[in-house]
């Protein structure tokens, strides 16, 4: 039954990407937008949403946190009809902030973190089509192979970029780019039970290390990158300078980066994915 439900769900994701293909990439995004906040606040998940909104900002009112619960549907909705433009929003429609650090960087093994924010997927597009800098991400496959198969076509512009998925062979590859002086880019915000404990928005939260265990094992910057949305299908993505984690512990690594995140999160909260769950308990 499973491999039957696999089969339809990746047969739709094929036709609607066709579709939102088809059309100018305003239109495919405002769809998505407004699909995701009319049926997502309804959704059994939006009630997670909302727990982890309280846990993280608890002082908002009840009006607030129902805006960014549909605000982050919306967001979520244009991400997912956004797939089939990647390519043309990477090129024309994200301004690059701090473009000088990557061109500082070409050559150098790189890690570069951030989190689930506006359209994530359009960091690494963003800056090889804009810097020529490519960037080899980290991402988590989904269980369904044909749905993964699709996503993979979008985000590594058909195979110009690299992906590495979440696995014990994964690590090899993350060392082997690095040997390589490569840039690799992860997503540092989801939970991991086999990780540490830090804190994030003032509650234990189990992360992986492995990003800051590889730069200090390389001696490689750390870069953090932030994405914003500015308004429909248009985006700015800023690039920091590297973290100093010299002399630093893997705690203090991850402490430091956590609280970029909760500074970028709580300037732009629906902008953020609040349907993980990120804290230990809910």
């Amino acid at each position: 039954m499973k491999n039957i439900r696999y089969f339809f769900e990746g047969l739709l994701l094929r036709i609607l990407f066709f579709i939102f293909k088809l059309v100018p990439v305003d239109v495919a995004s405002n769809v998505g937008g407004f699909i995701g906040r009319t049926v997502g606040p309804r959704l059994a998940a939006s009630r997670k949403a909302k727990a982890n909104l309280v846990r993280a900002l608890p002082n908002k009112s009840e009006a607030e946190y129902a805006q960014i619960i549909a605000g982050m549907w919306d967001n979520l909705g244009r991400v997912m009809t956004e797939y089939p433009h990647l390519k043309t929003i990477g090129q024309t429609r994200t301004t690059i902030v701090g473009g000088d650090i990557l061109e500082n960087l070409k050559g150098v093994p790189t890690l570069m973190i951030t989190g689930h924010l506006a359209n994530w997927e359009i960091c690494p597009i963003a800056a090889h089509l804009q810097h020529n800098f490519d960037v080899t991400s980290i991402y988590r496959p989904p269980n369904n192979k044909t749905a993964d198969t699709v996503l993979q076509k979008c985000r590594s512009l058909g195979g110009k970029l690299k992906t590495i998925p979440k696995a014990i062979s994964g690590t090899r590859q993350i060392v082997k780019t690095l040997n390589e002086n490569g840039h690799i880019g992860i997503l540092i915000d989801q939970k991991y039970n086999e990780g540490i404990e830090a804190d994030f928005f003032g509650h234990p939260a189990m992360t992986s290390p492995a990003f800051a265990q590889l730069a200090q094992k390389f001696k490689c910057p750390l870069v953090p990158l932030k994405i914003v949305r500015d308004k429909g299908a248009n985006f700015t993505m800023t690039i920091y300078p590297a973290l100093n984690i010299d002399g630093q512990s893997i705690e203090e690594v991850v402490k430091t980066s956590h609280h970029l995140l909760e500074e970028w999160i709580t300037e732009n909260p629906a902008q953020w994915l609040w349907l993980h769950r990120r804290w230990k308990t809910n």
